[in-house]
């Protein structure tokens, strides 16, 4: 598996991340993302067709987040800077997955780093969560910390999502969030926002990352054998 890391946490394009990870998948290689994007608000395109996507990404903006779009579906999501977003992008061609298998497969894969880590996960969420989705993970006893959602093409699927680390950034994601999914007319409630530090893991980033890349790496697709590349801002 190929797994791509930024030299900085600065911002990459969303396209420009994927398409990378699409390339490897497409040639016959999984490839993994795991990083940190600093102070940006992604939309997903059913935002960005809304008629209150202007006035929503307007409000992000003012808070500090800067606007961008995501490949895949789901509702806006904020990634203050500890809150980390991941990609895994799989070859299509010869497999026999599904994708439910995948998502399933990406969830167990995911929970699985997680409580190795110590936090207390299951799947589901609360009412009225963030980017609100079936394939959610939440802690045990509290909010809802990661999402996933895919995008399929003829050649490879891509599997994204984010994990919320600190309850400082869970804090920072609801600030921002509330008038983003008013503009967006989207059902909220800020106290649904779980972290990993809150369900019993670590408060630091790197740390789930690595724990997050491991676990794909050793997973049904990546066979524990990693090969490590960058990807640069704006390529």
């Amino acid at each position: 598996m190929d797994v791509f890391r930024s030299r900085a946490d600065r911002p990459v394009s969303d396209r420009s991340r994927t398409d990378g990870l699409l390339a490897s998948a497409a040639g016959g290689t999984p490839a993994l993302s795991v990083w940190r994007p600093p102070g940006v608000m992604a939309f997903g395109r059913r935002d960005v067709r809304d008629d209150g996507f202007d006035r929503a990404a307007q409000i992000a903006e003012s808070r500090g987040f800067q606007p961008i779009e995501r490949d895949v579906g789901g509702r806006a999501v904020a990634y203050p800077g500890e809150t980390l977003a991941f990609a895994h992008a799989v070859p299509i061609a010869g497999a026999s997955a599904s994708i439910t298998d995948r998502y399933e497969r990406a969830t167990e894969t995911l929970i699985g780093a997680l409580r190795e880590l110590g936090a207390d996960v299951v799947t589901g969420e609360p009412e009225a969560s963030f980017c609100p989705g079936e394939h959610s993970i939440r802690a045990a006893d509290g909010g809802k910390l990661a999402g996933l959602a895919q995008r399929v093409r003829a050649d490879a699927a891509l599997v994204s999502g984010c994990v919320v680390v600190t309850s400082t950034d869970a804090d920072a994601i609801a600030a921002v969030t509330e008038p983003v999914y008013d503009a967006l007319s989207v059902r909220f409630d800020p106290a649904s926002i779980g972290s990993v530090a809150a369900a019993g893991g670590p408060a630091t980033p790197d740390v789930v990352a690595r724990a997050v890349e491991d676990a794909f790496a050793d997973g049904p697709w990546g066979s524990g054998r990693c090969r490590t590349g960058r990807v640069e801002d704006g390529r």
